[in-house]
C-alpha cells in the first residue's frame, strides 16, 4: 500500500530533514555538544561495527490504534503505510536462505497488517528460533478481530513484549491516552490466562517502560521489582522481565522537547551518562532493522531518520549478509540515547 498521498510524502520527508538538521548539532549556542563520533574516538573506543546477525527487526508499518507522545515512529490511526505482500515474500526468502536467531516485529501496531498472522506463520516455518510481538496491548481490546491474539500467540510460541509506560493509571493514560491502562490490565490478565509469563512456563510476556518527561529511566532491575510486586497485588498479574528504554530525540519525543524548551538539556544529559561500556553492546551491531518499504537500516531509530545503511545492498530484495557484515554504521547524535547510563535497546538495558 502506497503512503497517503504525494503531499504526505513530502510533509514526512521534510520532517525527517529538519530532525536531521537538529541533531546535527546546530541549535547549540554553545557549541559544547560534541558528535556522537568524536566522542566514542575521544573514549579511545574502536569504531562501531557490525558483528554476527542475529534479529532482524520488521516494521510492518505506522497504523496504530494509538497516538503515543513519545512514539518515535509518530504511528497512528490515520497512519495508512504498510509492507506489501511482495515484501514479505522478500524477507520469507532471506529467512530460509540466512541464519537468523530472532525475527522482532514491530509497527505502529503489527497486528494491525491484514497479513499479520499468515506472516507470522510462514515465519514460524523457516529456521528462525524467536519471533518476536512488540505490541501495545491494548490492540487486543480494539475490536473482536483482535480478541483471540493472545491464543494466536500462544500457538506459535511468539514472544510478546508490551509497553506499559506505568504500573499506575495516571502516568499510563496521561502519555499514552485516557482508558489505555484499564485496557492494557486485561489483555495483560488475558496473556496470562493462556499462559504468558507465568513463572516456569515457556511462553515470554515482557513489559516496556520508557520515561515519560526529560529524563532518564532509574534502574531496570528496581523498576522492574516495583512492577511485579504492584501489578501482582493489584491485579494478579505476572510478566517475566521489564525492560527500560530511554527515549530517542526523534519524531514526537524531539517536537516535545523543543516545545517545551527542553532539548538542549536533555542532550546534555544524555551525553553527560555517556557510558562506553554500553557502547560494545549498542543493537546495531548484531540488528538489521527493515521498513515497510523493505529498505535496510542500522536499528529503527535510523529507519525514522531515513539513515539507510552505508552498503551496496539498501534493500531486503538485494540482501547479502557478506556485504552488510562488511558495513560501516551510520550514527548520529541520537545515538547518545543508547549509550546514556546503563545504555538502551528494543531489549532494556544493555550495561
Amino acid at each position: 500500500m502506497k503512503i497517503k498521498s504525494l503531499k504526505a510524502r513530502k510533509d514526512s520527508l521534510a520532517q525527517t530533514e529538519k530532525q536531521l538538521e537538529i541533531l546535527s548539532g546546530g541549535i547549540f549556542k554553545d557549541g559544547s555538544l560534541p558528535t556522537f563520533k568524536e566522542k566514542v574516538k575521544s573514549s579511545n573506543l574502536p569504531a562501531v561495527r557490525p558483528t554476527a546477525l542475529e534479529i532482524l527487526q520488521i516494521n510492518v508499518g505506522y497504523m496504530c490504534n494509538q497516538v503515543c507522545a513519545h512514539c518515535h515512529v509518530d504511528a497512528g490511526p490515520d497512519r495508512k503505510e504498510i509492507m506489501t505482500h511482495e515484501t514479505m515474500e522478500q524477507i520469507l526468502t532471506v529467512l530460509q536462505s540466512n541464519t537468523i536467531k530472532t525475527v522482532d516485529l514491530t509497527g505502529g501496531a503489527p497486528e494491525m497488517h491484514p497479513e499479520f498472522r499468515w506472516f507470522v506463520e510462514e515465519v514460524r516455518k523457516t529456521e528462525v528460533e524467536e519471533i518476536i510481538v512488540r505490541s501495545n496491548l491494548t490492540i487486543i481490546l480494539a475490536n473482536k478481530k483482535y480478541h483471540d491474539l493472545p491464543e494466536f500467540f500462544a500457538k506459535h510460541k511468539v514472544h510478546v513484549i508490551s509497553s506499559l509506560p506505568f504500573y499506575k493509571r495516571g502516568k499510563t493514560d496521561k502519555q499514552r491516552g485516557d482508558g489505555v491502562f484499564d485496557s492494557s490490565i486485561e489483555a495483560l490478565q488475558m496473556l496470562n490466562k493462556v499462559g504468558f509469563g507465568i513463572a516456569g512456563g515457556s511462553l515470554e510476556l515482557d513489559l516496556v517502560y520508557n520515561p515519560s518527561g526529560a529524563f532518564l529511566p532509574g534502574d531496570q532491575k528496581a523498576l522492574e521489582l516495583d512492577f511485579k510486586k504492584a501489578l501482582k497485588e493489584d491485579f494478579n498479574i505476572e510478566f517475566n522481565q521489564l525492560f527500560s528504554i530511554t527515549n530517542l530525540p526523534i519524531s514526537r519525543f524531539l517536537d516535545y522537547l523543543i516545545a517545551s524548551e527542553n532539548y538542549e538539556e536533555y542532550m546534555h544529559s544524555l551525553v553527560e551518562a555517556f557510558n562506553p561500556i554500553a557502547v560494545e553492546n549498542v543493537m546495531c551491531t548484531n540488528t538489521i532493522s527493515v521498513s515497510w518499504e523493505g529498505y535496510l537500516f542500522d536499528c529503527d531509530f535510523n529507519q525514522m531518520l531515513d539513515l539507510k545503511v552505508e552498503a551496496s545492498t539498501t534493500h531486503i530484495s538485494e540482501y547479502n549478509t557478506d556485504v552488510l557484515s562488511d558495513r560501516n554504521i551510520r550514527l548520529s547524535q541520537h545515538c547518545y540515547g543508547c549509550t546514556a547510563g546503563a545504555g538502551s535497546s528494543c531489549q532494556g538495558s544493555i550495561a
